[in-house]
């Protein structure tokens, strides 16, 4: 029997299931995953099982969904074989409470599986060996026409075809190019030279470098597989020492200390991961402060052109090509390095010498920005110390709090002149605003709590230490939260109010910043760092881990799943109604990268509204807002979905005799006159009847 379920009941639960492999006619699980099915699997699994032939072996367990029967399936070499055979299956019969019996240890062509992540949970041992494996095998075009596939002969006729073997779970291209998937004859040659490119400017993870204020008056560089030499030498013109060396371009080098060592794009085009790993390691023994280390993420389509080879592909130029996912790249550069590297942007990671240094760039990247308060009341006595004064209001409007300790050394003219800082400041505020320097306190201490709570959220088991912040950070967490105790406390409440259910839901619809629709809340990169504290954090589980994507515009809080969107539009300043470009999505359940690119599309998502998604000092709100309005008046944005899309929208501009002349709507030239009084009178109808309610 089936316990208390129909057939028809057990089919819809192994259709909802969140684990296993779902084909059309059946549910295939790995035996690790039962405790994650539905209590009534998990009962019919029992009752099957207590029919079973004692010590009988199983690795899949199959839901069938043509007739109540479970059926289990022996995979001995499930972890090793990349592609196992099946050995032997049990089918059990819940109706008649039998059981049949194959065997398939003799066969000589017996079936095998294939995607074995798709069996397993991800936290599975080997999940995400398997699964690079399954993308290789996809880039490549292996799992075509799959029916025929199924068996081991199969399998093995379509390997031949594409010339290539399996090893530890990995395509290996074979030295003959005469099948398929290689598209030509001759024994394959990696020429690893090629993949330098000239570049017009500093590649980007060396300006990111500079941008984040790595580079000080006396720092030198080093550029370890240089290329060509152009970053050498633009970071030479701008004053720095600047050397590298690379093994084809530039072999006589000394390969030298130096404070700042750029691995630039190198362990993405070595086809030798012994080599590969080599490179890394030896670019860390060069480094004295920070290693630059940036690869090739994989986005969209690579398949095209390339083959497989090793762990990566081989281009028609004869260039390997290694295309990491994100997060996977900083678990290859942390485990052979043993660090905790530091996300900055796709594919381009800093990894610090010094753990206290490492902390201090993170706690800067969410450090908000601050305006010094106006002076409000001019007196005498505050004009006359001014210049002395003004050192103390930039302090704390950097620090949310007054100078202590050593730090006083650098305010002795104002200690000699004032005996304390606290009345010097007390003048500073009596010329201003106190709750403007409140604000600023409050803005800090926010600052902290999301650092504090996502350096937990990264690895909660290896909790931040109070010794590993700099002096003036822990300084800034004694002033303003008291202890470090209470301020980790706080954070790890916030970091608990995620987690619960509709939490993130209604803190969007709570915002009084960005666009609300019935899915997400957008907001503009700009203004971010205004946003409310809890979506500040939520958005730092996804960038501080992963990255923000290139040139992000808007971030988009998904409302009903956990879930961060980057949205780019490159021309939002410049065009009216600009054009998605690409999309990067982050699940924060898993931190799976999905992305979008729109960059070829005939028909991309179109953006309305520009002024909904920015603050009002934004350098063009006015001009965004009275284009909206002007719109809004046409009745061109009284249905969104019909024009989320440009064609959608170019069609709305038609039908309403409408063009745009920059961030101004005016009439087609050529439009009928009888269509252009007849909207007009509509629109006129529609604002009687807007000031009649």
């Amino acid at each position: 029997m089936i316990a208390e379920y129909s057939h028809n009941q057990l089919i819809a639960l192994c259709q909802q299931s969140n684990v296993g492999k779902k084909l059309p006619n059946a549910l295939y699980v790995h035996f690790s995953v039962i405790a994650s099915l539905s209590p009534q699997l998990q009962e019919c699994d029992r009752q099957a099982r207590s029919l079973l032939p004692k010590e009988s072996k199983f690795t899949i367990i199959k839901f069938n969904y043509e007739q109540p029967k479970i059926s289990y399936l022996f995979y001995p070499e499930f972890d090793i074989d990349p592609h196992p055979a099946l050995h032997q299956s049990i089918q059990v019969d819940l109706q008649t409470q039998s059981t049949q019996q194959r065997d398939y240890h003799q066969s000589p062509n017996p079936p095998i599986l294939h995607r074995k992540e798709t069996f397993v949970n991800q936290d599975y041992p080997l999940y995400q060996i398997f699964a690079q494996l399954t993308k290789q095998e996809e880039v490549i075009g292996l799992f075509n026409e799959t029916h025929t596939i199924g068996t081991r002969k199969g399998w093995g006729q379509r390997l031949q075809e594409y010339n290539v073997e399996l090893k530890d779970h990995q395509v290996i291209l074979l030295p003959s190019l005469s099948g398929r998937g290689a598209g030509g004859e001759g024994n394959i040659k990696i020429d690893r030279h090629k993949a330098a490119i000239h570049r017009p400017d500093l590649s980007k993870p060396v300006r990111l470098a500079l941008e984040a204020g790595l580079f000080t008056e006396s720092s030198t560089f080093f550029d370890y597989g240089c290329g060509h030499g152009e970053d050498i030498k633009r970071i030479s013109d701008r004053g720095f020492t600047s050397t590298g060396w690379d093994p084809y371009y530039r072999p006589q080098s000394d390969r030298i200390n130096a404070e700042i060592v750029n691995l630039g794009y190198i362990i993405n085009v070595i086809e030798s991961q012994i080599e590969r790993r080599e490179a890394l390691i030896k670019a860390w023994e060069l480094t004295q402060k920070v290693l630059i280390v940036s690869a090739q993420v994989l986005i969209g389509d690579v398949g095209k052109g390339q083959i497989a080879y090793s762990d990566g592909v081989v281009s028609s130029r004869n260039t390997f090509q290694k295309y990491y996912e994100q997060e996977e790249l900083k678990l290859y550069i942390d485990q052979v390095l043993g660090v905790d590297s530091v996300p900055v942007a796709l594919g381009i990671y800093f990894v610090f010498r010094d753990e206290m240094q490492a902390q201090s760039f993170r706690a800067s990247r969410f450090r908000s920005r601050a305006t010094t308060p106006r002076i409000r009341l001019v007196s005498k006595r505050f004009e006359d110390y001014r210049e002395l004064l003004t050192p103390l209001m930039d302090f704390f409007t950097e620090r949310g709090r007054l100078p202590v300790g050593e730090e006083l050394s650098n305010f002795e003219p104002l200690l000699t002149e004032f005996g304390t800082v606290r009345r010097a400041f007390n003048l500073i505020v009596s010329a201003t605003n106190q709750d403007e320097w409140d604000a600023i306190a409050d803005k800090r201490r926010q600052d902290i709590l999301v650092f504090l709570a996502l350096s937990n959220f990264d690895n909660p088991y290896k909790r931040l230490k109070l010794s590993q912040l700099s002096t003036q950070y822990q300084t800034d967490i004694k002033s303003l939260f008291g202890s470090y105790q209470g301020a980790s406390t706080t954070a790890d409440l916030m970091l608990f109010n995620l987690g619960r259910e509709g939490f993130i839901a209604t803190c969007c619809r709570n915002s009084k910043i960005g666009r609300l629709d019935h899915q997400a809340l957008y907001v503009h990169i700009s203004a971010l760092e205004h946003l409310d504290t809890m979506l500040r954090l939520y958005e730092g589980c996804a960038s501080r881990t992963i990255g923000r994507m290139d040139g992000a515009t808007l971030i988009k809080f998904h409302l009903h799943k956990p879930k961060i969107s980057y949205l780019f539009y490159p021309e939002f300043d410049r065009d009216p109604h600009p054009k998605m470009q690409a999309s990067m999505q982050i699940d924060l359940r898993d931190l799976q990268v999905r992305y979008r690119d729109y960059h070829n599309s005939d028909n991309p998502p179109v953006l309305h509204c520009k002024d909904a998604y920015i603050l009002p000092d934004y350098p063009q709100y006015e001009k965004f807002a009275k284009l909206t309005k002007q719109e809004e008046s046409w009745g061109l944005l009284e249905n969104m979905r019909d024009i989320s899309l440009w064609q959608g929208w170019q069609q709305k501009l038609k039908e309403y005799c409408a063009e745009l002349q920059g961030h101004r709507l005016v009439w087609i030239k050529d439009a009928d006159p009888e269509t252009v009084q007849l909207l007009k009178a509509q629109r006129k109808s529609k604002k009687l009847e807007g000031n009649t309610f």
